[in-house]
């Protein structure tokens, strides 16, 4: 024989088609004039011409039988006669099954599908965030079709096989090229690859099973929660087409701003005016917390800016444990004195800043603020 088929595609005489296709296949990749050069194309040649005779059971009996012509199969007859049935299995060997010339995908796509998430903002007060709390928001997504139980047709039935695919969701279609006649497949348009059709859709669904709803959901806000933090609601999203799951729903939480209170961390910070009496002398005060009515020791002496810390009444940082509120303290300077106020705060004054001048003004230099007993000076020259 002028070629020796099997010894090109490198098989026994007796292997089976299975054995054959393998081993095109591997040639084909392998001597691809693409691939491997155009060096090779003459190889690639017979590589395709044993296969056109040894994949067909009559032209391999016939040539096992000695014959030694092929209609479209001879030597030298170029590409434009061979057999290109096959060059969905090469090319798909090259770039896979998403290739234009790969494989369809083997089965039809499922009409059920997870429904997709939500996202809802909310907003809470501090309060909420110090203590937890449980709020309800109404959020609009998918839900379940009522009049058709989700199933998309009016009669509640189940969809049935596309008469125009028989259930496979592809079709065929051949398209000509330079190459010669190359079979490709895609979705059917009829039932979009679902491989099954809604002879009777849903009025009220279209035939996807859900519908568009206003719903109430409550929501769980842990103590001690961060601005801006996500919670999770899982199945509580879109419901999925056709009964599928439904998706995931993220609630972005928000603390709105408070009058009394400014959040760092887990620690509350506050400002307290207070006479300067209370500031020299010390007392006790009470002043409002999340937990209610709290007594604030203020030191004798206590200087303007200084803090005072209330443990344990700020943001849970565990389960047994809670942050501070801090308290910044602001010393109020007296107006409008009366002649006998005045008379005994002059009095005060020069028994307390008697040669402190120059301490005073050296603290000045250091420190921009003037001391409280400065400040009462410059009030009473006012």
């Amino acid at each position: 024989m002028e070629n020796d088929y099997y010894k090109i595609l490198g098989v026994s005489r007796d292997a089976s088609q299975e054995e054959i296709q393998k081993a095109y296949r591997k040639l084909s990749r392998q001597y691809h004039p693409d691939i491997a050069g155009k060096q090779f194309e003459d190889k690639f040649k017979e590589i395709n011409e044993a296969y056109s005779v040894l994949s067909d059971p009559a032209k391999r009996q016939q040539y096992d039988m000695g014959a030694s012509s092929f209609s479209g199969g001879g030597a030298g007859s170029g590409f434009s006669s061979m057999d290109f049935s096959n060059l969905g299995d090469i090319f798909g060997q090259f770039f896979g099954e998403g290739s234009p010339f790969g494989a369809p995908p083997s089965s039809p796509i499922p009409r059920e599908s997870r429904g997709g998430d939500d996202l809802v903002s909310l907003t809470i007060s501090l309060k909420d965030a110090v203590f937890g709390a449980e709020k309800q928001i109404e959020v609009t997504t998918f839900a379940k079709c009522k009049a058709c139980d989700g199933t998309g047709s009016k009669s509640k039935s189940a969809p049935i096989v596309c008469p125009s695919c028989h259930g496979t969701g592809l079709k065929r279609q051949v398209q000509r090229s330079i190459l010669g006649q190359i079979l490709t497949t895609v979705p059917c348009p009829q039932c979009q690859g679902h491989g099954t059709i809604i002879p009777d859709p849903c009025s009220e669904c279209q035939g996807t099973g859900r519908v568009r709803v206003r719903r109430t959901i409550e929501v769980k806000i842990p103590a001690g929660i961060e601005d801006g933090t996500r919670i999770k609601i899982v199945g509580q999203g879109e419901a999925g087409p056709l009964g599928g799951p439904a998706g995931d729903l993220y609630v972005e939480v928000h603390i709105a701003p408070n009058k009394e209170f400014t959040r760092k961390g887990q620690d509350l910070h506050c400002w307290l005016s207070i006479p300067m009496t209370w500031a020299a002398l010390g007392t006790k005060t009470s002043i409002s917390t999340f937990d209610g009515e709290k007594e604030l020791e203020i030191p004798a002496g206590t200087q303007y800016g200084q803090t005072v810390v209330m443990p344990g009444l700020g943001l849970p940082k565990s389960e047994k444990e809670r942050g501070d509120i801090v308290v910044h303290i602001q010393i109020e300077i007296p107006t409008g004195l009366s002649g006998e106020q005045k008379e005994v705060l002059e009095k005060f004054a020069s028994l307390h800043d008697a040669g402190a001048g120059a301490n005073m003004q050296a603290a000045q230099e250091m420190k921009p603020k003037k001391n409280i007993f400065a400040r009462m000076k410059d009030a009473f020259k006012g």
